[in-house]
């Protein structure tokens, strides 16, 4: 019988930990041939971690695509997208695949959808429906639910969502977050190891932190980074572990500054390209709070029932666990906010919360469905039309 050529893109450190174990579970299934693709970050300098735990878990690299520019400018992003979707072009072309199954909501994403679009492949789509106000993330993730023809989301929220979006309910499967299966079959590295590894103390309390670029800020979220600074400084017995920033724009200016940062405060700080799944996971295990605006103090911290401090808008919208403290991007915030998550009284609160992305079982579901669904008319699409008042279709 005839395999399955499942082709399966990654950006960045961030989408390949959430991809992994679908990625295993797909390579494993004699129904399926993986088609691994790698661009963004992952091409950048050498430097990617991720390149090298593919390696160690045997997921063997079919193509790269090269797209990044060497500034962050918006003109150099969308320069990005075009060399991006000309080399989705080209290896589709080349490589044939039935299907192409993607995640999330990165410029590096949208244009393999795009080639996909106009190459009538038929598109899969991870954690379509959601919302993040505070980021052109938001317009890309929905544009993208447009092109896609199968959607597997988070939640029943955004399943609703989708529909709304005009998509056919029984081609929206809720199938969780796989950012939880990640965390939940990541092998236990304990602080001694992690140390090792790391040549840095991890010394309680630990934060582990991410600034991202907030991209609909007219600053970039520069600001808010300034204020988070300056509310760190008020936790000097504090060790901080923090990653890099997405290559978004104005993302070299954050990392400059962070850099500056950490340079001044070597003996507690360590500023980290990306830690990989294992360690970062280990590392999140060992948090005190984790901080910052990045959407893994939303879905993975609360299911290892870990604090977390939301700082701004870049995530809002999104279900929260009450496990996570939303502040305004203000010194003053940031920090009752910090103290808030180290209190004991909300620790203790913490080890009682449930996760709205569900129970870390996704991958199986999910090869389940690109195994068997047909895809021999999936690609004619029919406006799913609302009418006012009636009830959701349920799946």
């Amino acid at each position: 019988m005839r395999k399955r050529k499942i082709c399966v893109v990654t950006g960045s450190r961030a989408d390949f930990g959430l991809l992994f174990w679908i990625m295993q579970e797909i390579a494993a299934d004699p129904a399926l041939d993986l088609q691994l693709v790698v661009t963004g970050t992952h091409l950048v300098g050498g430097r990617d971690a991720a390149l090298a735990e593919m390696k160690r878990a045997g997921l063997r690299v079919a193509e790269k695509v090269e797209m990044l520019l060497a500034t962050d400018s918006p003109v150099a992003i969308a320069k990005a997208m075009a060399l991006g979707t000309i080399g989705f072009a080209e290896v589709f072309e080349r490589r044939r695949p039935d299907l192409l199954l993607i995640l999330g909501d990165r410029y590096e994403i949208f244009a393999a959808a795009q080639a996909a679009l106009v190459a009538r492949l038929p598109i899969a789509h991870l954690h379509g429906g959601e919302r993040t106000e505070g980021a052109i993330d938001e317009a890309i993730r929905h544009a993208i639910t447009k092109m896609a023809h199968l959607h597997f989301v988070a939640a029943a929220e955004f399943r609703r969502r989708v529909i709304q979006l005009g998509e056919d309910p029984e081609r929206v499967f809720v199938v969780g977050a796989p950012g939880l299966e990640a965390v939940r079959r990541a092998p236990r590295l304990g602080r001694a190891a992690l140390e090792r590894d790391l040549q840095f103390r991890l010394d309680p309390p630990l934060f582990l932190i991410t600034w991202h670029p907030e991209t609909l800020s007219p600053d970039g979220g520069r600001a808010g980074l300034q204020a988070l600074l300056e509310a760190l400084d008020r936790f000097p017995q504090a060790r901080l572990l923090w990653t890099w920033p997405h290559a978004d724009p104005q993302a070299s200016a954050l990392y400059e500054t962070i850099a500056e940062f950490a340079a001044r405060h070597r003996a507690r700080v360590l500023f980290t390209e990306g830690l990989g799944l294992t360690r970062y996971v280990a590392a999140m295990r060992l948090a005190a709070a984790v901080i910052g605006n990045s959407s893994s103090g939303i879905i993975e911290a609360p299911f290892l029932k870990v604090p977390s401090v939301n700082i701004g808008d870049r995530q809002k919208g999104r279900p929260r666990a009450a496990s996570v403290i939303d502040c305004a991007a203000t010194p003053a915030a940031i920090e009752a906010a910090i103290a808030r998550a180290l209190s004991p009284s909300f620790r203790a609160a913490c080890r009682r919360v449930v996760s709205p992305y569900g129970d870390g079982d996704v991958a199986r579901e999910v090869v389940r469905l690109l195994k068997t669904y047909p895809l021999q008319s999936c690609l004619t699409k029919t406006f799913y039309d609302l009418d006012r008042g009636a009830a959701w279709p349920e799946r």
